[in-house]
């Protein structure tokens, strides 16, 4: 194997290793290029895993692969009306998906939660799809793709699932535990950060992607637009803290009853952790992890933060606050493998009544504070956003020696199996 220049190389050849093939035609990128463990389902395409790739193949100009992407998974929705409670509901898009040859047929396998690590159902994967086809179009000009009819079907049925009447009296987005990228018991029920916004850009995505002329559309059209400028300045409003607002919830008056109180959700000032009044720095600012019935989730995620400024729902101030936040707490946030998940770790007591004693979210380790090379394109594009691009060029070269070394491992044992 010839000697790579940079870890981009290495990075090229990794991704370029990693692509499903269906029928002879590109179709999607497996999990990871791990064959160590063979139970786990590294060799399933994941929908909110590839659509991060398919922003570099687009940017590459390969948009053959991303355009067969979204045809197939669009011919795995569900598009019939479901009473039966084991069966997906109308509109969701699979977790993932494999290809699997038997004799000299090839099947598609989908995944819509049924076979997933403790079963749960993705909320995100109909999310990324809407905003990964936005992306297409923009990329290509080809907007009569998505002007075709099960295109224009599939957008409707999604925006039906996630608008459609509920128990809740909220603009945000209602989910149960483990059902994004925080894929296990993390105490992210209700409505995490990360959920919201990947919800904001998709009502926005199809708002722009559906046919204003076709009668089927317009009401969705128009409940697009207004759920997405009522879900802007509920997490601009409610979801932001900086010291401003956290003296605001110290001076919370509690058991308030009526429409006009300022904590609407009676949360008890007690509930502040003792690690935000030290870590949360007079210039900056993020949005918290959540929000439900007394109950603030003071950790900073960082997905959500980083997409907030990406898809402009942080105002232009908020956008600036998070990255001077994660400037000041660099340490704490990116440190040497950048970049982590969430802040700080759930640790002890609370560590083994969250997770349920989950052994693979050990306190600093996976989901529960651990780091992630994959944020790190979050962190450059919103940096860049921002104007900041040292940011991006300080966390690059903190990650260029891992990286070479993790991704070459991988090449190599691919290299070998084959």
């Amino acid at each position: 194997m010839k000697p790579f220049s940079s870890v981009m190389d290495l990075a090229q050849q990794a991704h370029e290793s990693s692509i499903v093939y269906y029928k002879g035609h590109p179709v999607g990128t497996i999990a990871a290029l791990d064959n160590s463990v063979p139970n786990l389902n590294y060799d399933q395409c994941f929908t909110r895993d590839f659509a991060v790739s398919a922003f570099v193949f687009l940017m590459q100009g390969k948009t053959d692969i991303v355009r067969n992407f979204l045809k197939l998974t669009l011919k795995l929705q569900n598009h019939e009306r479901q009473l039966d409670c084991f069966k997906p509901g109308t509109g969701l898009m699979p977790a993932s998906f494999k290809i699997e040859k038997r004799g000299d047929q090839e099947l598609i396998i989908p995944d819509f939660g049924e076979q997933a690590i403790a079963r749960v159902t993705p909320v995100d994967s109909c999310l990324w799809w809407l905003i990964l086809l936005r992306a297409y179009v923009r990329k290509t000009g080809d907007a009569d793709f998505a002007y075709d009819p099960d295109f224009q079907q599939g957008i409707r049925q999604i925006l039906e699932l996630c608008l459609r009447t509920r128990f809740d009296l909220f603009p945000t987005l209602l989910v149960p535990d483990g059902s994004f990228m925080i894929d296990r018991r993390m105490g992210v029920y209700g409505y995490p950060l990360e959920i919201q916004v990947l919800f904001y850009a998709a009502l926005r995505a199809a708002r722009e992607l559906l046919v204003p002329d076709r009668k089927k559309n317009q009401a969705f059209i128009i409940a697009a637009t207004e759920r997405s400028s009522q879900l802007v300045y509920h997490l601009r409003t409610y979801y932001w803290l900086d010291l401003d607002r956290l003296q605001q919830i110290y001076r919370y008056r509690v058991e308030e009853f009526g429409s006009n109180v300022d904590n609407w959700l009676n949360v008890y000032p007690e509930s502040i952790p003792s690690w935000l009044t030290e870590w949360l720095p007079s210039k900056g600012g993020y949005f918290v992890g959540n929000l439900g019935s007394a109950r603030i989730d003071f950790n900073f995620f960082s997905q959500g933060n980083l997409l907030a400024i990406i898809t402009s729902l942080a105002s232009e101030q908020q956008s600036l606050d998070i990255m001077s936040l994660v400037e000041q707490r660099w340490d704490d946030l990116v440190a040497k493998m950048p970049m982590k998940i969430c802040f700080p770790a759930i640790e002890g007591r609370d560590w083994e009544t969250t997770t349920g004693w989950d052994r693979k979210n050990l306190p600093w380790s996976y989901h529960n504070a651990g780091s992630w090379p994959m944020l790190l394109w979050l962190l450059s594009a919103a940096a860049q956003k921002v104007g900041k691009p040292e940011l991006a060029k300080k966390a690059l070269a903190i990650a260029e020696k891992p990286l070479r070394q993790i991704i070459g491992r991988n090449i190599m044992t691919v290299s070998k199996d084959d």
